[in-house]
């Protein structure tokens, strides 16, 4: 069973629970099924891989993905973390909007 997030890619959050807590960056990847997201420069982690035939192999650092629940998505007005909420425009579009000021993340 899969689960509507609130965080979508492209968006710009804080880690607020975890290891790397405090962090911010920017949504790289969301993984609704496991509601998990890959976050840039957070819970970095070394991978030891083989070499092959495209690439040389060592240790590559890269992203894990962390769960949806330790971020917060960042307000776009005063950058701090917020609650997103949705809400239905006047063309009836729905978009997500920022608890903390009202604006509108959507475009």
């Amino acid at each position: 069973m899969t689960v509507k997030l609130k965080i979508r890619k492209g968006d710009r959050v804080k880690v607020i629970a975890g290891r790397s807590k405090g962090k911010v960056g920017d949504v790289l990847r969301v993984l609704p099924a496991e509601q998990r997201v890959v976050v840039s420069g957070v819970n970095v982690i070394k991978r030891h891989t083989k070499p092959g035939r495209t690439d040389a192999g060592g240790i590559i650092e890269r992203e894990a993905a962390i769960h949806v629940s330790n971020v917060a998505l960042l307000d776009p007005k005063s950058d701090k973390p917020t609650k997103v909420g949705f809400k239905f425009l006047e063309d009836g579009r729905k978009v997500r909007f920022a608890r903390a000021s009202g604006e509108t993340i959507d475009r």
